[in-house]
């Protein structure tokens, strides 16, 4: 009998209730698609959530820019300007470009280590923007290195720099800075879809950024230096970017350093962009 009564019901409550999903389906409105600017935040925001759940990434923007400080200053004052307090007035903007400038290879690293863990293919068959996950990591750097800039100026601030340009003059190179090393990110973001491991991502950044940091302009003027020597310290791009900071914090506008700055931005973000992304499409 009870077998009978199912067998009767089952039919009629199948329909009735397949229709009631349907319906719900329908009213149900599906959401937008996000947009450009939407999906790179997102995927920024998932940056700075693995520093919250990492806090050890966090060691390079805080304790090796307050080494580089002190080392260097404590080291070279002496010899070359005459005091510490002297030679700090011309060396931490400097120092805060080659620090800031080399942990831009971790963008490189971060992005080796998701496609080594099979991430970017989900990535790959998202419908959303597909250059909003580079992006994204960059935004993320981009709030690294302002932490890094904060910690530099403060522990400089202790030691004794004072920027005659004011707090304006700290604020327009540090920005400056900051678009300078989102742009030159996009270099380490192809490095890191071409190497096959982050131990290649790693010694192919050092191999590049050792030669940029150390043949500029950061810890002694290139007058000094002999003239072959000169003709690449001058032309190099971290040169460019130290001499504006270093003078936007002194108070004056580099007008001509700063557009080289902008003009090394743009071009690395003309040229390697539009790479990256054919790569990161046949990866």
């Amino acid at each position: 009998m009870s077998t009978a009564t199912q067998t009767t019901e089952s039919p009629e409550l199948a329909p009735v209730r397949t229709e009631s999903l349907a319906e719900l389906l329908v009213a149900k409105e599906r959401p937008p698609r996000p947009n450009a600017l939407q999906t790179s935040l997102t995927f920024g925001w998932r940056a700075m959530l693995k520093i919250k759940h990492v806090p050890e990434q966090l060691f390079d923007v805080t304790a090796f820019p307050i080494m580089m400080v002190l080392m260097y200053t404590y080291l070279f004052g002496g010899a070359l300007a005459g005091s510490p307090s002297e030679y700090i007035q011309y060396l931490l903007p400097g120092i805060l470009v080659m620090s800031v400038s080399m942990i831009t290879m971790y963008t490189g690293l971060a992005v080796n280590i998701d496609i080594e863990k099979g991430v970017f293919d989900r990535f790959r068959s998202l419908p959303i923007w597909r250059p909003s996950t580079m992006v994204g990591y960059l935004l993320g750097d981009a709030v690294r290195y302002l932490l890094a800039s904060i910690v530099m100026l403060t522990v400089g601030l202790i030691m004794g720099f004072r920027p005659d340009g004011g707090f304006p003059g700290v604020a327009a190179g540090v920005v400056l800075l900051i678009i300078f090393c989102f742009a030159f990110s996009w270099v380490w973001t192809m490095v890191g879809l071409l190497m096959r491991t982050e131990k290649g991502v790693m010694s192919v950044s050092m191999m590049v950024l050792f030669p940029l940091t150390f043949l500029s302009d950061i810890f002694v003027k290139p007058e000094t230096m002999p003239g072959w020597l000169q003709a690449f310290v001058n032309n190099n791009p971290i040169t460019h970017v130290a001499s504006a900071v270093r003078d936007l914090m002194a108070g004056s506008w580099p007008t001509e350093e700063i557009a080289w700055t902008l003009g090394w931005s743009a071009v690395f973000v003309a040229v390697l962009g539009p790479v990256t992304m054919r790569l990161y499409n046949r990866k």
